[in-house]
C-alpha cells in the first residue's frame, strides 16, 4: 500500500479537530459505544454465536481507530473506545528500539508510518519522532507532532484499554541485533499486560508456550499470505493451515487474513466459503480474522457496505469467526451489537417504511425485472416505477427519461438520434419518445448506474446489462402477489409541446 510521511504543519488545527471529533461522536453516538457489551449481558446457555467457546465476537482495533487517526497513535487508541464498544481490544504492533524499548508502530521501516524525514535531516542519530498516517487514501490532516509515538506501557497508563494484543513480528531480525523481544514480553506479562500475543515465528511462539501455558494470555499464531515461507519451519503458511494439530502444541487461536475464509476472485466476486473456520473449530483453537477496513476495496457481493462484510464472517448461520481485526472498530462494533441475529419476520425491533429507488439498482440495472426481484427478495415495502412514454405511446418503468444514460443506446444503431432538449434534459440525449418500445427492449441492454463513476467506484460489473426492461403493464403484474405494502409510481416530464 502506498505510504504517506506527513510534517508538523497542522499541530494546532489537528488538536482542535480531534478534540471536536471526540467530543461529536461521544454526544452522537452513545449507543454504538455500549452495544457489543449489551450483547455480552444477554449472552446465554443458548448462545447464537457460533464462536468457538459461544461467546460474542471480539473486536479487535488494529492500532486503534486507525482508518482515521495515525495508527498506533494515542489518541487513535482513545478514540476507539469513544466511538466503539468499551471492551474493544487495542492492538500493538511491537517495535523494539536500539536500547531495548517496546513501541507501538504499524511498520517497522519508520519512514512508512512517521515524519522522520520531513522533521530531521539526514543522517541524525538521535531524535523523536511523530506517528503519522501510513495510507495515502486516508486524511493527513492529524499528522504532525500531535500524537508521539507511545510505548507498550505508555498505551497502558495513557488509554487504560480493556484488553491489549501484543503482535511481534521479526523475532529472529531483532536477535540478530542482540536485542531480546523474548525477555521484553516476559517483562510485560509480570505486570499482567498482553491478553493476546500472536506471531507468525512458530520458534518464537514455542520459545514462550510454557510460560505462558497455565497463564489467562492467548497464544495465537498469525498466519501470513499462503505461499509465504515461515522462518522457523521452512514450509509455507499455506501447508501449516492444513496442520492444525501442530499449530494447537505452540497457540491457543489463529490469525489469518479473511481471504483464508472468503477467497475474492481477480474479479472482485466471492467463492464459496472454506472450511478454514470449522476446521480450526474443531481442534479447538479460536479464529480471528485480520484485514478488515471500510476504505478498502473489497467484493461487490457486499455492494460496498463494510457492515455487510463484516456479518458474513459473524453472522451468517454457518459458522463465526472469535475476533476480527479492523482499522474502523466502529463498524464491527454496529455489526455485533446492532445488526447481528436479526429476526427479519418478527416485529422485535422498529419498523422504518422501505422504499425502493428503481428497484435494487445498486445490484442490478435500474428499472429492471431483476431489480425489482431482489428489492422484494432484500425486504423493500413499496416498490418504484418512474413513467417514461415511448415513440408508440407505451408507459414503460425507465429511471431517465435520457436512455444514454441507462441503456446501450450509444452503441446501437440508434445511436445518431442524438438531440439537444434544454426543457428536458441538459446536454444531448436519446429520449424514450425517441424509439418505439419494440425497438428499445429488442435492440437495447440496459445499464447499470454508476453514480461515483468519477473515483472509478463500479457497481456490479458482472451483472451491469443484465435484466429485462419493464413496460408498467409488466410492473403492476409483477407486483401482484408480492410480498409488499404497495408501489409507488413517479411521472417527471408529463407534456412536451
Amino acid at each position: 500500500m502506498p505510504t504517506r510521511r506527513g510534517g508538523p504543519e497542522l499541530f494546532s488545527s489537528a488538536s482542535f479537530c480531534a478534540a471536536l471529533l471526540l467530543l461529536h461522536v461521544a454526544v452522537v453516538l452513545p449507543g454504538v459505544v455500549s452495544s457489543q457489551s449489551l450483547k455480552n449481558s444477554n449472552l446465554t446457555a443458548t448462545s447464537p454465536w457460533l464462536t468457538l467457546s459461544g461467546a460474542t465476537p471480539l473486536v479487535i482495533a488494529k492500532g486503534g481507530f486507525s482508518g482515521l487517526f495515525p495508527d498506533s497513535s494515542s489518541f487513535s487508541y482513545k478514540f476507539s473506545y469513544v466511538a466503539g464498544s468499551p471492551d474493544t481490544i487495542s492492538w500493538c504492533d511491537v517495535r523494539l528500539t536500539k536500547d531495548g524499548k517496546g513501541i507501538c508502530l504499524p511498520d517497522i521501516v519508520l519512514d512508512n508510518c512517521t515524519n522522520i524525514k520531513l522533521v530531521y535531516p539526514e543522517g541524525k542519530m538521535n531524535y523523536m519522532v511523530n506517528v503519522a498516517q501510513a495510507i495515502l487514501s486516508r486524511s493527513n490532516k492529524f499528522d504532525a507532532s500531535l500524537f508521539p509515538i507511545v510505548t507498550v506501557e505508555d498505551l497502558v497508563a495513557q488509554v487504560k484499554p480493556a484488553k491489549i494484543w501484543l503482535n511481534i513480528q521479526h523475532d529472529i531480525f531483532y536477535r540478530q541485533l542482540n536485542l531480546d523481544m523474548r525477555s521484553y514480553l516476559l517483562y510485560l506479562s509480570k505486570h499482567d499486560i498482553p491478553s493476546f500475543v500472536s506471531s507468525p515465528e512458530i520458534g518464537f511462539l514455542n520459545s514462550i508456550v510454557g510460560r505462558f501455558r497455565k497463564s489467562k494470555t492467548k497464544l495465537i499464531f498469525h498466519f501470513l499470505g499462503e505461499d509465504t515461507i515461515e522462518p522457523s519451519t521452512n514450509v509455507t503458511y499455506g501447508s501449516l493451515l492444513k496442520n492444525f494439530t501442530f499449530v494447537k502444541t505452540f497457540a491457543s487461536g489463529i490469525l489469518i487474513p479473511k481471504y483464508y475464509i472468503w477467497p475474492v476472485t481477480s474479479s472482485g466476486y466471492l467463492e464459496s466459503y472454506t472450511s478454514v473456520v470449522m476446521d480450526a473449530h474443531r481442534e479447538g483453537l479460536e479464529v480471528f480474522a485480520s484485514e478488515f477496513a471500510n476504505d478498502a476495496l473489497f467484493s461487490y457481493n457486499y455492494s460496498y457496505d463494510p457492515l455487510a462484510e463484516v456479518l458474513s464472517f459473524i453472522d451468517n448461520g454457518i459458522f463465526s469467526v472469535d475476533g476480527v481485526v479492523t482499522d474502523f472498530p466502529i463498524t464491527a462494533s454496529e455489526a455485533i451489537g446492532c445488526y447481528s441475529h436479526i429476526n427479519m419476520s418478527n416485529s422485535d425491533r422498529g419498523k422504518p417504511l422501505i422504499i425502493s429507488h428503481n428497484g435494487a439498482s445498486g445490484v442490478y440495472p435500474d428499472c429492471t425485472d431483476l431489480s425489482y426481484q431482489q428489492a422484494v427478495t432484500d425486504g423493500a415495502d413499496y416498490i418504484d416505477c418512474p413513467v417514461q412514454v415511448t415513440k408508440d405511446g407505451i408507459l414503460i418503468c425507465m429511471s431517465s427519461i435520457n436512455l444514454m444514460e441507462v441503456t446501450t443506446v450509444t452503441t446501437s444503431s440508434f445511436s445518431s438520434l442524438s438531440s439537444v432538449i434544454p426543457e428536458i434534459h441538459d446536454g444531448p440525449g436519446i429520449f424514450t419518445f425517441n424509439l418505439t418500445w419494440e425497438e428499445i427492449h429488442k435492440n437495447l441492454k440496459p445499464a447499470i448506474s454508476n453514480p461515483e463513476i468519477q473515483y472509478r467506484i463500479y457497481r456490479n460489473p458482472l451483472y451491469k446489462n443484465a435484466g429485462n426492461f419493464m413496460r408498467l403493464g409488466d410492473f403492476l403484474a409483477f407486483g401482484k402477489g408480492k410480498d409488499l405494502s404497495g408501489i409507488l409510481i413517479s411521472i417527471e416530464v408529463c407534456m412536451i409541446e
